[in-house]
């Protein structure tokens, strides 16, 4: 146990010094440094909603617009994303404040929307749509206070404040619809030290908005677009009515505040908005459980091991050899190639590839390189890693097909370098064409696609080729015992060898170790939350690698000892297990934690859910499988075989 009180140690100093590390932050951006009057720039980012999980861009909805509308070159995550950045017509400068002013150029003559507009408005409202804006590339957010569950005397003193991203378009009262077409923006500016003789610089460090509806016939507006609010008790809030015309204004108001934190942690009030320390206990908890319940199997293993093997050993030295039992009888056949070793090779070479790419993605990212700020850039680099990881993926699958007694090396490398990507493009090509339908800025636009084939069969397809090939000339891995002629019989199997009772207890272990973590991504994924703890995940991924490898060790030893010697394929899909209980999970968090009700983002929810457990399954099947390869190849070179 010396050996499990020592990680136990490391797993905790590592904890400790993530936790040091919370306010370092390694910006994805060069500060922007503005004198006062400068003109700040207030963009639009999309609407969403995580009810219908379709965004929709800014102007997709009849707001004020520029005289000139344009949208910000972008890169390919933020494409995938849905984000259209694009300018709006606010005027907001450095430091300067503004009571109340009008949008749109006619302060006299109010905006009517048609009977259409009014419609599409309401139903936006009705499905609970957040609009997001961005100055100076901070995303607005919407503070929400409220008292916490403290002693009564304590109420008074103290609220908590919590924000949301964005802030909703509208309300509903009953059946009537309320849009809110004031925004009182409220940006905190963070004052640089410079030398007395220069003028000063400002950073804006906080974007925050108080959205309000108020009726027309309140807001008091004058010739050069200035306009009064009126009285917080005495308004009324402009109502759409989506059976008639509407007339409105769209007015805002921007008052700037000093504030005490500096730009490189900016972000904090974005990224603290969900209660850290039950992740604390959560991810100790489930460190300090794997590693124990991981050291007691690796110690039963080994002991038992060690006891098969001198008792192998010794028998061969007394004549009544014949009445061997036990995982020595298969010896002849346990290296006896699969089934289809051509779809095995490429399945695990995707999920080498896969491997590759998650384990630099999230390292990166725990650095602080692909931060929420430089938005996109996870998705980006994803997508390009997996492509450049298809030397490694074509290399191990072209190792093991020739292990496996494969000739035909060309076709494998196709298999390897189609097989799970086109599935994947598949079903994003079908649920796109649903996005389409419903002309939503999520749907991926024709030249990004056209983008995205290219770089599959121009990048990743030649490097899974190159990779196979030399996968393929270099030695086959090495089998320390000849396989026989003629196939041994199998025993009838017990009960809880059946594959699927295998896949239930080989799921378990690796599922609980990271199933908190899954609900923080889930969260990210489905609620527009932001996703930024990335030490935590860069831990449960090593606690995930260490349960799959032993549990499948696990479940291999003992199919061998019940004489089965069918155990590529077999580790392959148990080692899978946990995925099992992702897609049960999942749909637990739809039932539960959404109020979808719609059938498109039904449909979306479990089609990107489907891609989520099968990436998933071949992640942790391929970790498996390595795994347990090892260990039949180092447990049947330790005993004597004649």
């Amino acid at each position: 146990f010396s050996f499990l009180q020592e990680m136990l140690r490391y797993v905790l100093g590592l904890l400790l010094l993530l936790h040091s590390t919370d306010s370092f932050y390694v910006p994805g951006v060069a500060p922007i440094n503005f004198h006062r009057n400068d003109p700040v720039e207030i963009k639009a980012v999309k609407l969403t909603s995580s009810r219908t999980q379709l965004p929709y861009e800014y102007y997709s909805l009849p707001f004020c617009q520029p005289s000139k509308i344009t949208y910000k070159a972008e890169n390919l995550g933020e494409v995938l994303r849905g984000d259209r950045i694009v300018n709006t017509p606010f005027q907001v400068s450095m430091n300067v404040e503004k009571k109340c002013e009008v949008l749109c150029n006619f302060p006299n003559k109010p905006v009517t929307l048609t009977v259409e507009q009014s419609k599409l408005i309401a139903e936006r409202i009705r499905e609970d749509y957040y609009v997001h804006l961005i100055a100076d590339n901070l995303p607005v957010a919407t503070r929400l206070e409220f008292y916490s569950n403290r002693e009564e005397e304590e109420k008074k003193k103290e609220k908590d404040v919590q924000f949301e991203h964005g802030y909703r378009l509208g309300f509903m009262d009953g059946n009537k619809f309320y849009l809110h077409n004031h925004l009182s923006f409220i940006l905190y500016y963070h004052r640089e030290d410079v030398e007395e003789s220069q003028e000063h610089t400002y950073r804006v460090v906080r974007f925050e908005v108080i959205p309000q509806s108020i009726k027309l016939e309140d807001l008091k507006a004058d010739e050069k677009s200035m306009c009064t609010l009126p009285e917080a008790t005495g308004s009324a809030p402009q109502e759409i009515d989506p059976t008639k015309e509407n007339q409105l204004l769209f007015t805002y108001s921007v008052h700037w505040e000093e504030s005490d934190i500096k730009w490189a942690s900016r972000w904090d009030t974005y990224l603290t908005m969900s209660d850290v320390q039950i992740h604390w206990f959560s991810i100790i908890n489930s460190v300090v459980v794997v590693f124990f319940l991981s050291g007691i199997l690796s110690m039963i293993i080994i002991r038992t091991l060690r006891k098969d093997i001198a008792n192998y050993n010794k028998e061969d030295d007394i004549e009544d050899t014949m009445e061997e039992s036990g995982w020595k009888l298969v010896h002849g056949d346990v290296f006896r190639p699969p089934q289809y070793p051509m779809i095995l090779s490429s399945l695990l070479g995707s999920g080498i590839q896969l491997f590759c790419m998650i384990l630099i993605v999230i390292f990166v990212a725990m650095l602080g390189m692909l931060s929420p700020s430089s938005r996109g850039a996870l998705m980006t680099t994803a997508c390009f890693l997996f492509m450049f990881m298809g030397v490694f993926g074509g290399f191990f699958a072209g190792r093991l097909y020739r292990t496996l007694k494969g000739h035909r090396w060309k076709k494998g490398a196709f298999c390897t370098a189609t097989l799970y990507p086109g599935v994947v493009f598949g079903i994003c090509f079908v649920l796109n064409c649903f996005i389409w339908g419903k002309h939503s800025s999520g749907a991926v636009p024709f030249p990004t696609m056209v983008a995205l084939l290219c770089m599959w069969f121009g990048i990743s397809l030649p490097l899974v080729y190159l990779g196979y090939y030399f996968g393929f000339r270099k030695q086959p891995y090495d089998n320390p015992v000849r396989t026989n002629q003629i196939p041994r019989q199998i025993p009838e199997q017990r009960w809880y060898m059946n594959k699927f009772v295998g896949i239930l207890m080989a799921g378990i272990l690796p599922f609980g170790a990271m199933f908190i973590e899954l609900f923080f991504i889930f969260s990210a994924i489905w609620e527009n939350q932001f996703y930024y703890l990335f030490g935590f995940l860069f831990l449960v991924f090593i606690i995930l690698v260490v349960s799959c490898s032993q549990i499948s060790i696990v479940m291999v030893y003992f199919q061998l000892c019940a004489e089965d010697y069918r155990w590529w394929w077999r580790t392959f899909l148990v080692s899978g297990g946990s995925a099992f209980y992702v897609l049960i999970y999942a749909v637990f968090y739809f039932v539960n934690k959404l109020d979808i009700v719609e059938f498109i983002p039904s449909l979306l929810y479990f089609g990107y859910t489907a891609l989520m457990v099968l990436s998933f399954w071949l992640l942790t099947g391929t970790i498996g499988f390595y795994a347990a390869y090892m260990f039949v190849r180092k447990i049947y070179a330790a005993v004597k075989i004649d």
